[in-house]
């Protein structure tokens, strides 16, 4: 079983992550578990004149190594083997998009995380995925 966890850096996304690990205690088989973290994109219009490509990828990279930090060290605590990605884009359709590439049982994730004012004019990224995702989808409190 393949099991995905996006996480964002929140102490939300540290819970789905606590009950995958609890949850795994139950299973016959250990899951194999997928971090991902998705960076929004960055609008830079004429930003580029001043700054390379590479300079806002080492950016992303940075920022998603801190978001899935706390999410790899439990992971590591509980001797869990787990394979990670940081993409860039609309979290929502990043999540659906990465499952799909992974063949992904179940997507487990917390349904509240980062909340900025994009989250109420946009609506929660946990309710796009449940909507757009083919495969089962089990949000954490």
């Amino acid at each position: 079983m393949k099991i995905l966890i996006p996480v964002d850096g929140s102490d939300n996304a540290i819970r789905a992550v606590e009950y995958v690990i609890q949850y795994s205690a139950k299973l016959k088989d250990v899951p194999e578990i997928f971090l991902l973290n998705v960076q929004w994109k960055l609008v830079l219009g004429n930003v580029k004149l001043f700054i390379d490509q590479t300079t806002v990828n080492d950016y992303y990279r940075e920022q998603g190594a801190v978001a899935l930090a706390s999410s790899r060290a439990k992971l590591d605590l509980a001797k869990f083997a787990y394979h990670y990605h940081i993409s860039i884009g609309a979290p929502a359709e990043a999540v659906v998009r990465y499952s799909l590439e992974q063949q992904i049982d179940q997507i487990v994730m917390s349904a509240h995380g980062q909340e900025s004012l994009s989250f109420y004019l946009l609506g929660s990224v946990a309710s796009k995925i449940v909507q757009m995702s083919q495969i089962p989808v089990l949000l954490v409190k």
